[in-house]
């Protein structure tokens, strides 16, 4: 079958998001009872139709190796150039660029008992995709586990009605780690999620997808499950064939992939077209319930469309679109449905040959029903919240309806912008930490088009909510602008803080006399580096803070491959690593051109410096000194290539202000206001800023981000 070159419609466009709220939705419905007994979920719940994080002390929204490694993962695309014919070797690149590890993405069980972190293990010793994943290096019992189906969807999602290619990128993906039957059921569900696009029959899906199936043992396991499905009307019987057939005691390994697979399809073929009945089944059933409710609720989200997310009890309300994509690249890991959405219609566009469609603001709300992360925010006083509904019924913006709102009334709504203070570093809400730089900081403008509908408009005002250096929460607010029916374009820039991480972007809607209405948020963005972004000497202050203090608030806002990154009490930073490649690094992907400084105090180590334009841990543009040079070098993958270098010696222990700045294609580096070294390349655009070291330490005073203003 000729792969097509034609433009995604707006049917699959929308299909798309809702595969990703799909899954999205699954996970979360699933990871409250993971690792628990079939008969401990019968016992307790009977059914899981709703969420119940809340009865086992969960949040609803946490990270996950399930949602973290599909959206992660899949960047191999955009990092490599949207290439059709992407390979293993790259896609494993792509797992060393953005995992931390012990710390991000994956579940760290240990090599030979975790598959993923054996693979990641084996590709940080040099052995390259597929090698890495492959039985001859684990053996069988690690290569065939669970992990590769759990990662498979959005290859699926960016191949709409191409089954072919869908293949060829999903067996690359999953050979990464795995191999054998856990690599054929990964393709085989992601060639079923890509015929979903255009097919809804379940029947004719199977009969396509069993095409591209290569092994035998699947395919006579798959003809069994059919009949078994056929034959029954109680997806429990079907449950308890495949525990006692193909339950976990009949394959090596924690978590085995056979077992999991024929959950994925009963729970699909069992639920007919009912979407939330089959995420119900898969996290009722036990095994895996995350892994497998998250992909067959992908499956039936593109399948079915977005209405069948609305059949029975709401569970997009409570998600509202959000999710966390842990990984290296610290500004990307805050994001939604929307967002990631945007990101696989681009791959599809690229790999259609078609020309990219025009950037969106940040929140533009295009599809019906999302909201992508705005809540209500009652700052304590609910009685006193004049917002009444959220809504997008048709994707033209988030409609804000109120009453009542008057003087002492307010009505206000916020969207997260870092990780939540109270669940950040803790490992008691979730398997995985928080790790999540800022996407908005001190400096920055916000831009929003407000659309109001009614003759008396309300006052509008912007506010920002930051932890300080003792944890303490505070609210910044912008004057009050006036709304005029109409269209109102809005902007504001973010006041400086000493640069304390913003956790939540807000928004206040006020009136002196009683009113009631609705208005509609067209868009809110803001890009590029900060205007003048800055961690001061002065964070050191807090009474708090002491020589054995080891996080703060500003200190998880950076993502940190170093093994030794801490607060020092005379100094901003204290940084060590004993290898090669310590990153600490902050920022967004929209930085562009800026200049990043610090004051460094060398005090023993092979390299101290500064990076920039950081797309993860090992993409990134580098202004060091090392052994007696200075340097800049672009490192892309395992390859570190030196762009320029001079002799250059620094006496330890003396405080230096280095100075990196990129505009365009230029890099210069800058020791006490002196240029020392220049250099020209076009390779990397944009990306977050940083420290890096390499064995050894130093100290680090104060750390700016400052744009430079075109023609500069």
């Amino acid at each position: 079958m000729a792969e097509s070159r034609t433009a995604l419609t707006a049917g699959i466009q929308e299909r798309t998001y809702a595969g990703v709220l799909g899954k999205i939705i699954g996970v979360y419905l699933g990871r409250a009872v993971e690792g628990w007994r079939y008969e401990d979920i019968r016992e307790r719940f009977g059914e899981i139709r709703n969420y119940v994080h809340h009865e086992v002390g969960m949040p609803l929204i946490v990270p996950d190796d399930d949602i973290s490694g599909s959206f992660v993962f899949f960047r191999a695309l955009e990092d490599h150039d949207y290439n059709p014919h992407l390979s293993a070797q790259q896609i494993g690149e792509t797992w060393l660029n953005y995992i931390i590890e012990e710390q991000t993405i994956l579940w760290w069980g240990g090599m030979g008992r975790s598959t993923e972190h054996t693979a990641y293990l084996r590709l940080k010793q040099g052995v390259p995709a597929p090698e890495s994943g492959s039985i001859a290096r684990n053996g069988r019992g690690m290569a065939e586990q669970i992990g590769a189906q759990i990662f498979i969807d959005l290859w699926a999602l960016a191949n709409p009605n191409q089954p072919e290619r869908c293949a060829r990128l999903a067996r690359a993906a999953a050979s990464v780690s795995h191999d054998g039957i856990a690599v054929e059921c990964a393709v085989f569900l992601a060639v079923l999620e890509a015929l979903s696009f255009q097919e809804r029959d379940a029947e004719r899906i199977l009969e396509a997808g069993l095409g591209f199936v290569r092994d035998e043992t699947l395919r006579s396991l798959v003809e069994q499950l059919r009949r078994r499905c056929a034959g029954e009307t109680d997806w429990r019987a079907v449950r308890e064939w495949i525990e006692r057939e193909h339950g976990y005691d009949r394959y090596p390994g924690n978590c085995p992939m056979v077992t999991n697979h024929l959950a994925v399809l009963m729970s699909f073929l069992m639920a007919g077209d009912d979407f939330q009945e089959s995420i119900c089944i898969a996290a009722s059933a036990g095994w895996d319930t995350d892994c497998n409710a998250g992909n067959v609720g992908c499956w039936n989200g593109i399948r079915l469309g977005l209405a069948a997310l609305h059949a029975g009890v709401d569970l997009r309300t409570p998600v509202a679109d959000r999710l966390y994509a842990v990984s290296a690249d610290g500004g990307e890991c805050l994001s939604d449905a929307v967002l990631e959405t945007r990101r696989i219609l681009r791959a599809a566009t690229a790999l259609n040959g078609l020309a990219p469609a025009a950037r969106k603001p940040r929140f533009a709300f295009e599809f019906r029903g999302a909201t992508q992360g705005w809540l209500a925010d009652d700052d304590g006083t609910p009685h006193r919240q004049a917002l009444r509904r959220l809504s997008n019924e048709r994707g033209q913006g988030l409609e804000l309806e109120y009453e009542n709102l008057a003087p002492g009334n307010f009505a206000r709504l916020c969207v997260q912008t870092a990780a939540h203070q109270e669940t950040t570093g803790r490992r008691d809400t979730s398997y995985f930490e928080v790790q999540a730089s800022p996407t908005l900081y001190e400096t920055q403008t916000v831009r929003a088009v407000v659309e109001c509908c009614e003759k008396s408009s309300p006052e509008w005002r912007f506010f920002v909510q930051l932890y300080d250096g003792g944890g303490a929460s505070q609210t910044r607010y912008s004057e009050c602008f006036p709304l005029q029916r109409g269209c109102n374009e809005l902007c504001w820039e973010v006041p400086a803080r000493d640069g304390h991480p913003i956790h939540h972007l807000g928004i206040e809607l006020r009136s002196p006399r009683r009113i009631a209405g609705r208005l509609r948020l067209r868009s809110l963005n803001w890009s590029g580096a900060p205007r003048a972004f800055r961690m001061a000497e002065s964070m050191t202050l807090s009474p708090s803070l002491t020589p054995w203090t080891t996080n703060t608030p500003w200190l998880r806002a950076f993502l940190q491959s170093a093994r030794h990154v801490a607060p020092d009490y005379t100094t901003t930073f204290s940084l060590s690593h004993p290898e090669d490649n310590g990153l600490v690094t902050i920022g967004t992907r929209d930085w562009a051109d800026y200049c990043v400084s610090s004051q460094l105090t060398l005090v023993g180590q092979r390299t101290a410096g500064l990076v920039a334009r950081a797309r993860g841990h090992r993409r990134y543009y580098a202004a060091v000194h090392q052994q007696g040079e200075a340097q800049i070098w672009r490192r892309r993958d395992a390859e570190c290539r030196i762009l320029a270098r001079k002799a250059c010696e620094i006496p330890f222990d003396v405080p230096l202000e280095f100075a990196f700045s990129l505009h365009g294609d230029r890099l210069e580096f800058a020791i006490e206001g002196r240029s020392i070294l220049r250099a020209t390349d076009d390779h990397y655009t944009n990306g977050g800023a940083g420290f890096i070291v390499e064995e050894g330490g130093y100290l680090a005073t104060s750390f700016s981000v400052a744009a430079l203003p075109q023609g500069a």
